[in-house]
């Protein structure tokens, strides 16, 4: 099956100006990337699951299928039915699909939840949701089990390792229930999956939405992965599924495309494993994060990688790791942006457009974006504002869950506010400045960390850079900068003074950093994005 959006690859105005949303008014994402696929090529292979002890499993589109109809009925035994939360507390693998076609078959919501999360997240996350069942693992029973006394909505637990009641046996239920199901018939419009934000300020949110959601993220996909799919492509991202980045950059859209998907989540990821993997099972699509690419970076690249196209977001790229992936990988970097509420609306694409280092590129046919000022006016060319998306947009949210004011905040005058600030130029290229809140103001100046960080980053015996704003009488604030070091570099007066110098000669001299503090380990969300604020108090 054909099932591209963007039918011809051409350049990107064209491809802008010729592109059509599909608008069905039914549709389903289990159906899409499961059944659909079953019913024609029942023995073609979905997944590749790849163990921790090295084994390696294959499911083909007809295994999954008959496995989530089994697991749909058994959930649906105990109660789950339309719009009820069923929350997956799971490491990358088969259970994590199986968990999410069998619940969206009924009609009911996914709440993927990170394993790393401890006792309070998951709990809050459990709680605001009301998740009426949960799948989790051997390694995270007993940390759910502990929460559920006080989550009277959570009904049902199930384990995919061995149970005792009232857990129930994961695979058993599977096995004991009937193959035959009827699947609700739902709308696009009707909830999927809900997404817990990683709560930079104030509690976590949770970002809910339709099943259409999936079909709005295509277009990047098939772009930023240099026109998707590709025979012989496969793909894989250490990115765990339980956040956006992972389940949609990567490996739902795999699915929905017929392209091969590999899982394998490394607890902590190794860039030398991650190297033998991609050349052992010859994967050639990837979402990578700034930080997995950084440390890759540092390891040598077997012979036998055959990398075609790259993506990552969620930090600013600088031109130094684009020219690595280029020479190295022998692979474009393809640089994408967009938030869990509205994701995957901005890219640049090598084999599409002219790329300008230190730019996220245009936006994504399909997506109407636009930079901002506070009251809502298009800002000119290179004046800083709002990353603003049109809305409606099929990629975007429905609610902020049980939040009503706070979605109206994000929801404004027909735009989504992203609370990103950057700088649109005459040709529709997007640099990214900011967060809102990570704005440095200095003499007068708004600076944004992106330019400095990428800058530090450039330099030989700097793995990773963070900058922040820190109070000065005079200024308001100075430029700090935090840096991790290669293994075997040594912290000097001399270095501190080559980085800033090579950030007043290579970005400007107002940006330049004041103070530099070598740290031996970035503080990171979950997701891979530097946590500044965890620097200020430094």
């Amino acid at each position: 099956m054909n099932r591209r959006l963007i039918k011809d690859w051409s350049d990107w105005a064209t491809m802008r100006s010729d592109f059509r949303w599909p608008r069905p008014e039914r549709f389903n994402i289990a159906q899409a990337c499961c059944d659909g696929w079953a019913g024609q090529v029942p023995d073609k292979v979905a997944l590749t699951h790849v163990s921790a002890d090295g084994s390696v499993k294959d499911w083909t589109y007809g295994q999954l299928k008959e496995a989530s109809d089994r697991l749909a009925n058994a959930f649906a035994a105990r109660g789950v039915g339309q719009g009820d939360r069923v929350a997956v507390l799971l490491q990358q693998g088969p259970e994590v699909l199986l968990t999410h076609f069998a619940t969206q078959k009924l009609g009911a919501v996914v709440l993927p939840l990170f394993t790393l999360f401890g006792s309070d997240a998951l709990a809050y996350r459990l709680a605001d949701s009301g998740a009426k069942l949960a799948v989790t693992d051997g390694d995270n029973l007993e940390k759910l089990l502990a929460l559920r006394p006080d989550l009277p909505d959570l009904q049902e637990v199930y384990c995919t390792g061995p149970a005792q009641a009232p857990v129930r046996a994961f695979w058993d239920e599977i096995a004991a229930a009937s193959p035959s199901l009827t699947p609700v018939d739902t709308l696009a419009e009707d909830p999927a999956v809900m997404i817990y934000t990683s709560g930079t300020t104030g509690q976590p949110k949770g970002v809910l939405h339709a099943h259409r959601f999936l079909i709005g993220h295509l277009p990047s996909l098939e772009t930023h992965h240099e026109y998707f799919p590709q025979p012989g492509d496969k793909g894989w991202t250490p990115a765990d599924w339980a956040w956006i980045g992972g389940l949609m950059d990567m490996a739902m859209p795999c699915l929905y495309y017929g392209v091969p998907l590999v899982s394998r989540r490394m607890r902590k990821f190794d860039p030398d494993e991650a190297f033998r993997l991609i050349a052992d099972h010859q994967i050639r699509n990837l979402f990578l994060p700034p930080t997995a690419l950084k440390l890759m970076r540092q390891a040598s690249v077997p012979g036998a990688v055959d990398i075609r196209s790259i993506g990552s977001g969620g930090e600013s790229l600088g031109a130094d790791l684009l020219e690595w992936g280029r020479s190295a990988l022998g692979a474009p970097i393809n640089e994408i942006y967009g938030q869990t509420e509205c994701n995957l609306v901005l890219a640049s694409v090598q084999g599409a457009m002219e790329i300008r280092p230190g730019s996220m590129g245009q936006a994504v046919p399909g997506h109407e974006v636009a930079v901002l000022d506070a009251e809502g006016r298009t800002c000119a060319p290179g004046e800083m504002g709002e990353i603003c998306v049109k809305a409606p947009d099929p990629v975007m949210f429905l609610e902020y869950w049980g939040k009503p004011d706070k979605t109206a905040e994000k929801l404004r005058d027909g735009w989504l506010r992203t609370g990103d600030l950057a700088t649109r130029d005459a040709d529709g290229y997007f640099t990214f400045a900011s967060r809102d809140d990570d704005v440095i103001t200095s003499a007068g100046y708004r600076i944004g960390p992106t330019e400095i960080e990428n800058c530090l980053s450039g330099h030989a015996d700097v793995v990773m850079a963070a900058a922040v704003g820190v109070p000065d009488p005079v200024r308001t604030e100075i430029v700090k900068a935090f840096v991790v070091l290669r293994n075997g570099a040594e912290w000097s007066d001399a270095l501190r003074d080559a980085l800033i110098t090579r950030v007043r000669e290579r970005v400007s001299p107002h940006v330049a950093p004041r103070l530099i503090e070598p740290i031996a380990e970035m503080p990171m969300t979950a997701t891979g994005k530097i946590m500044r604020r965890e620097l200020r108090g430094v």
